[in-house]
């Protein structure tokens, strides 16, 4: 067995143990939360029961979309967790109404795991930030201001709402879409000149080149930057690091208020600029299914939907369909499990959904 058969073997070990922690807390009428334990009421097994790895997690079938929308959100509040302060985080809401997610710590945890795989040259600890991104109810308007935290530094954020951006889109007004686009790179300016140690920035790709049009992020000194979205693809990828923000440490990010934070591979110019992403396992994996047969995972190197699953004290989604495609990677030394690679909007769903400032 290679050093790298040995490392899947550890990892895939630590997932159904993992996985077994997680059905004995969401089950226990104890510390489960109201959704959990009315569901396997409904069942007839007890998942605590039957549950012993990570492929049993298809006897609870697929989680439903439409579960995480409307109230009461209490419903997601596990017990044994009821004594803390909660928050709610909303999607971005692309697909219709948004789907809301309970959170006690768990973005902090993320964002801990990620920030100690950012290389301190790039993502200098002590320098601020700038997040020029979605905020509001979203996840990553707190997720960010604390990775900066983390790191030692101050996080300066835009206002921007995304879903004013969606409805412009959709109703064809693109000067107001054109002078809203200017109103958030303003505020960014505005942040970046009065702040000198500003090193660092989150962003997306549609922002981040309408930033590079107005200024030079070298000359004002960034040092890092951290980006995802739905265009970030590898045409994009080749475009940043060779015209946008040459000599920029450059991140691609994949992440969502469900799963948390995927790492990317490191660079290397032989993926012909393909980004592939390793999802936070234990606490998340990422399958590519058949969109015909989720049941069944495709092969290495071909194209499936995204179904993930969320395994945390706070949040349990039993392999749930994304709205992204991909071809499914193979487990490197860094991350000894599956990955995604050439990350895209699930082909069925293109001329439905408007990607906005993604």
């Amino acid at each position: 067995m290679s050093d790298l058969e040995a490392r899947v073997k550890v990892a895939r070990d630590t997932l159904n143990a993992h996985v077994r922690e997680m059905v004995a807390w969401h089950f226990d009428p104890a510390t489960g939360c109201p959704f959990w334990l009315d569901y396997a009421d409904r069942l007839d097994f007890d998942p605590r029961d039957k549950i012993e790895r990570f492929d049993d997690l298809q006897l609870l079938g697929h989680f439903e979309d439409e579960w995480l929308r409307g109230g009461p959100v209490r419903r997601w509040v596990p017990k044994g967790l009821a004594d803390q302060p909660v928050s709610v985080f909303e999607t971005g809401g692309s697909t219709g109404v948004p789907k809301y997610r309970i959170n006690i710590e768990d973005y902090k945890i993320d964002y801990k795991m990620f920030s100690d795989h950012l290389p301190d040259e790039g993502f200098p600890r002590g320098g601020d930030w700038l997040m020029l991104g979605p905020t509001g109810p979203r996840r990553l308007r707190l997720a960010v201001e604390y990775l900066a935290q983390v790191r030692g530094g101050i996080c300066f954020l835009v206002d921007l709402d995304p879903r004013w951006v969606n409805k412009l889109i959709k109703a064809g007004k693109m000067q107001e879409l054109e002078a809203y686009k200017n109103h958030a790179i303003d505020q960014a300016l505005t942040i970046l000149r009065a702040n000198d140690n500003v090193k660092c920035i989150f962003t997306t790709p549609k922002l981040l080149e309408a930033l590079c049009e107005k200024v030079s992020l070298q000359k004002m000194g960034i040092k890092g930057i951290f980006c995802g979205g739905t265009e970030m693809d590898a045409q994009f990828n080749r475009f940043a690091r060779e015209e946008l923000i040459e000599g920029i440490e450059f991140v691609p990010t994949y992440g969502n208020t469900l799963m948390g934070l995927a790492h990317s591979k490191p660079f290397d110019p032989k993926d012909n600029y393909a980004i592939t992403y390793y999802p936070p396992n234990p606490r998340a994996v990422i399958e590519l299914v058949d969109p015909d047969d989720p049941s069944q995972v495709v092969d290495y190197g071909q194209t499936g939907r995204i179904a993930l699953t969320t395994l945390t004290r706070e949040f349990f989604i039993p392999r749930f369909l994304e709205r992204d495609e991909a071809e499914r990677a193979r487990p490197i030394e860094a991350y000894p499990w599956d990955g995604v690679e050439n990350l895209r909007l699930f082909s069925a769903l293109q001329e439905s959904v408007v990607v906005g400032v993604y």
